[in-house]
């Protein structure tokens, strides 16, 4: 019997002295709860789904429901970690990014606690069950201090939308800031607005809202504060999911909502292995 479980996450609020805090990410986490719960994909059941917002997303509770989402996995399972909330780039200290840079998202308390960094989710993830099918969404900056801002009807207005960046804070970022920067990664290009990166030894897939060197944008989309990315994924989810569209063909789908409908100033990333790029999303 294939399990089913879902940890997502969104966080407006943050133990910080003044702000910056967000206004859409408890919107998005209800939307992709619903996303899933609505298609079948994860039951809406507090023993298949695990819900964390704002104080209650602090680090540990975070780490301690990834644990949560993998024990027991076995081949076939399907798991989800969604994660709307502020992200942010740290000095990297093993030596592992090209870059000299480990991206990294923000918990409640990350005043107190840390950052969780890329490093931190890889661990986790490599005590993964071979043959689980694990999706992990991240609608998070990447890296970035400035952006553009755009209306919902793609006019500019300035102030409309909000980036979800996180100065590191000085101990980090100085250094971080010392380091010339190099890119990354050598992006495959398939359509205006897509971005997707294959890899041999990952064993997930990762939903991007954007590249490692830009920010992910937050405004007013039909009406409610929410996520670029998380309101095009959701939205083209429900709307093809039961045709069986693969993982490329819904990247492609969300680049172009997100760059082309809604105009911003950011590109969605796919990763994971070049058959999981063509198997259909959330299997």
């Amino acid at each position: 019997m294939v399990t089913r479980k879902a940890l997502i996450v969104g966080i407006n609020l943050y133990k910080l002295p003044a702000g910056p805090n967000l206004k859409g990410c408890v919107n998005d986490a209800q939307n992709v709860a619903y996303t899933l719960n609505a298609l079948g994909i994860v039951p809406a059941r507090p023993k298949t789904m695990k819900i964390i917002t704002d104080a209650n997303a602090t680090k540990a509770n975070i780490m301690d429901g990834l644990a949560w989402l993998i024990k027991g996995a076995k081949m076939g399972d399907v798991l989800v970690y969604y994660h709307s909330g502020h992200g942010t780039q740290y000095a990297d200290i093993d030596g592992d990014e090209i870059d000299h840079k480990d991206e990294a998202i923000c918990p409640h308390d990350i005043v107190t606690a840390g950052a969780i960094r890329d490093d931190d989710l890889r661990k986790v993830f490599s005590k993964l069950t071979a043959g689980a099918n694990l999706e992990v969404i991240v609608d998070t900056c990447h890296s970035g201090t400035v952006t553009r801002n755009f209306s919902p009807d793609g006019t500019a207005n300035p102030g409309t939308t909000r980036s979800r960046y996180m100065n590191p804070p000085l101990d980090f970022g100085f250094f971080m800031d010392a380091t010339p920067t190099i890119p990354t990664r050598k992006l495959l290009a398939r359509e205006p607005g897509e971005k997707v990166i294959a890899l041999a030894d990952i064993n997930h897939v990762l939903w991007a809202a954007c590249q490692d060197n830009q920010t992910s944008e937050e405004g007013l989309f039909e009406g409610k504060n929410q996520g670029a990315f998380t309101f095009c994924f959701c939205k083209l989810v429900r709307a093809h999911y039961s045709t069986g569209i693969t993982r490329a063909q819904l990247d492609g789908l969300v680049g172009q909502c997100v760059k082309k409908k809604l105009k911003m100033n950011q590109t969605p990333q796919l990763e994971g292995t070049k058959d999981t790029m063509n198997e259909k999303v959330f299997t």
